[in-house]
């Protein structure tokens, strides 16, 4: 059996267009909701093996909060900055870990939410966090619908 969360980076900030994507930070409310959400998260019982995260500053502020409440380690991945949802999928899967939490981008994140859960998600809003369980290993579940899904959004 494998588990993986999606989760996408907290809100960030817009505020100074002098600062490049990759190092936008998080704004108050992502400051709010990274910890929030990863309490959340932790009072469901569910803890990944491995967390992967994008390199840009807020994915990685985001993956360290969940990091902290979890008490994993956060491995950063360069190639998940704006990733497309076959490659966040791709690196979930060779982690071979039976649990595994990647934070990351859209369009990447809702178009994987999309596809995994059968169901037409059109945004997943910053912060949220999709979990999927399937009943195989990595090699059948990158191939088969999961066995269970559920969503979780950050409360306004």
């Amino acid at each position: 059996m494998v588990s993986l969360a999606l989760v996408r980076h907290a809100k960030s900030d817009w505020g100074d267009p002098e600062i490049a994507d990759h190092d936008r930070p998080l704004n108050a409310r992502g400051l709010r909701d990274a910890p929030a959400m990863a309490a959340r998260v932790t009072a469901t019982g569910w803890r990944p093996d491995v967390i992967v995260a994008s390199t840009a500053l807020r994915a990685r502020t985001t993956a360290e909060a969940f990091g902290a409440a979890l008490g994993v380690a956060v491995d950063l991945d360069d190639d998940l900055y704006g990733a497309p949802a076959d490659a966040l999928l791709e690196r979930a899967a060779r982690t071979g870990a039976a649990a595994v939490m990647v934070v990351a981008h859209d369009p990447g994140m809702t178009v994987l939410a999309s596809r995994l859960s059968g169901q037409a998600i059109a945004h997943m809003p910053t912060c949220a966090v999709a979990t999927f369980t399937w009943d195989a290993d990595w090699d059948v579940a990158t191939a088969v619908d999961p066995a269970s899904f559920t969503f979780q959004a950050p409360r306004a």
